[in-house]
């Protein structure tokens, strides 16, 4: 179902590719940690700075390395994405 509000969803995937590269500041080893392609790592960072509507990310050399707008977005990040392994545990515990 597409997203008919003005702002955008930001995809799960996207967020965690995002956190990661935030944390380890090189595409290349988000990707080796991922289990994804370099490519893929790139997709993902253009399609969220495109969807979000700004630049998250200067790229220096091999590092990448948070612009104040990517530092905001870094907060929000974490705090979903714990509460998505949270919510994934708790509804585990109900399976068991």
């Amino acid at each position: 179902m597409p997203n008919t509000n003005s702002s955008p969803i930001i995809d799960s995937r996207k967020l965690r590719t995002f956190a990661t590269l935030a944390r380890l500041k090189s595409f290349t080893l988000t990707a080796r940690e991922l289990a994804i392609t370099q490519s893929a790592v790139s997709h993902a960072i253009k399609a969220l700075e495109v969807e979000v509507g700004c630049r998250l990310f200067d790229r220096l050399g091999r590092r990448a390395v948070l612009t104040p707008a990517g530092e905001r977005l870094l907060l929000y990040a974490q705090k979903i994405l714990a509460e998505m392994q949270t919510a994934c545990a708790d509804l585990a515990t109900l399976v068991k």
